[in-house]
């Protein structure tokens, strides 16, 4: 029988059912010590390495706030264009999993720290206008420790419990698992910006939860919803979406009931599977901490951290663009990430030419960080050293092809332009009379076909010709210089 709560559809196949998505992120805030208590927060350390009586809840143990957290918090906002509570009250959080080791977690309920906010995505929404996702809140909690499940056990580590962390919590405004994908790579975008966080899934301090339903198109009131939790990545947060927009509109058209439920991803079989039901406020049984004193954020504190926000992706996109002539994909890439746009920023003061050197970036440099897996910052090729190099372009003393060449050598070793292009022996010195033979020696090779064309105006054959005397010259020579000679030896033909 169908659920009460679609009572309209009298045919559901026809439906034209419409996606609602919002998603949950938590980012855990790098501070060198825990939300309430002085242990360290270090990923890697061996289990069970990083606690206390505060973070493991003894009787009698009592905690305290982390400062640098709540500045976090509320540099997050700031970014967010969140509103800043004036008061900081934590509340307790009560659920039971074998890595909380409290039976309760220390978190913010009707009171958070930021709410009100909205990030603006870098695409349209339906009329045409840059689409904006509202954040509903962005609160401080403590994070939980970590289960480790081992065939038929569970082992715990709790050097987790007690990290800093902050939940995002992002209106149901998207539409699409693509949306959602927008929104993640956008936010944590703007994330990387404020230095809070090393925004690694992969270890765990930057995870997701997905809420989505689905609505006949044009029905403002809310389906049954699906959290999905278990997501590693965000293309896991794409294809999960995509699944469960699948799994929710076969049970409607099939006359089923959906019930809101905690949902797993796996990875592997690339499904969602039932956890649990899915839980309400009234559920945790929330009430204020009463370890933990209410305090006041004053006002001035909130300005002095917002006069240490970064110039934010957005701004510094339309800056790449309007000053240096950049077109959108290569600015966008660049303003991805603020280490990268920083170096590339470094470079231009050592080189202003914008569009070469973001060629550059974009291409060879993002080639070597994607295959090597590293940062700029943990790259070898110093900004001084790209320059080096592609002034050693610029005057002749290296190719197209011999330049990248010298490029792959030095992002191993580190070593300077020069001495790579010495040591491989890809450094152009022409020998003019070497040159000026090879040319002759292609001229009377190819006279009869090649340079009989471009003598009856077939100017694209000039390419061939040039790659021959190359290839003789053992690619020891500038091509450009060789095209020009070649044009000037076979104008003397035509008169």
């Amino acid at each position: 029988m169908a659920s009460s709560l679609w009572p309209q559809m009298t045919n559901a196949t026809t439906t034209d059912f419409e996606p609602v998505i919002g998603l949950e992120v938590h980012c855990q805030l790098k501070t060198r010590s825990k939300m309430f208590c002085a242990c360290k927060v270090r990923f890697g350390a061996p289990a069970n390495s990083l606690t206390c009586p505060v973070c493991l809840g003894l009787p009698g143990a009592l905690p305290m706030v982390n400062h640098l957290a709540v500045e976090y918090g509320i540099r997050i906002g700031l970014a967010l264009n969140c509103q800043i509570a004036h008061r900081v009250k934590f509340d307790r959080k009560n659920y039971f999993y074998p890595d909380l080791p409290k039976g309760y977690q220390v978190s913010q309920y009707d009171e958070p720290l930021c709410f009100d906010g909205e990030l603006q995505l870098p695409i349209n929404d339906a009329t045409g206008n840059p689409k904006v996702c509202r954040i509903t809140r962005a609160h401080l909690e403590e994070d939980a420790g970590k289960s480790i499940h081992m065939g038929h056990s569970t082992l715990v580590d709790l050097n987790r419990a007690g990290t800093p962390l902050v939940e995002i919590v992002g209106g149901p405004d998207l539409r699409s698992p693509e949306e959602a994908y927008v929104y993640l790579t956008t936010l944590k975008r703007n994330l990387s910006y404020l230095g809070i966080s090393d925004l690694s899934m992969e270890k765990g301090s930057l995870r997701c939860d997905a809420n989505i339903s689905i609505r006949p198109r044009g029905q403002e009131k809310f389906g049954v919803r699906s959290e999905v939790k278990n997501l590693n990545s965000f293309r896991a947060v794409r294809a999960a979406l995509e699944f469960e927009i699948k799994r929710h509109t076969q049970v409607l058209e099939s006359g089923g009931k959906l019930t809101q439920e905690t949902r797993l991803w796996d990875e592997e079989k690339l499904e969602t599977r039932s956890m649990r039901s899915k839980e309400e406020a009234t559920d945790y049984r929330f009430f204020p901490e009463p370890d933990l004193a209410t305090f006041d954020v004053p006002r001035e504190w909130v300005e002095k951290v917002r006069a240490t926000l970064p110039e934010m992706p957005e701004k510094r996109l339309l800056r790449f663009l309007h000053d240096f002539k950049l077109n959108q994909p290569d600015a966008e890439f660049l303003v991805g990430e603020k280490a990268l746009a920083d170096w590339y920023e470094a470079l231009l003061k050592l080189y202003d030419e914008p569009r070469k050197v973001a060629a550059w970036v974009v291409g060879e440099v993002n080639r070597e960080l994607q295959e090597r897996h590293v940062g700029i910052d943990e790259f070898k090729v110093k900004a001084t050293q790209l320059v080096e190099l592609i002034k050693l372009l610029d005057t002749g003393k290296l190719n197209n092809i011999t330049a990248k060449e010298v490029f792959k050598a030095m992002a191993e070793t580190g070593e300077p332009a020069l001495a790579v292009a010495k040591r491989l022996g890809r450094l152009i010195e022409q020998d003019e009379g070497e040159v000026d033979a090879a040319i002759a020696e292609v001229i009377a090779e190819f006279k009869d076909k090649a340079v009989a064309d471009f003598l009856k105006g077939e100017t694209k054959v000039l390419g061939f010709l040039v790659g021959q005397a190359m290839r003789k010259l053992k690619g020891k020579a500038n091509p450009k210089d060789i095209g020009a000679r070649f044009e000037a030896r076979l104008s003397e033909h035509r008169s």
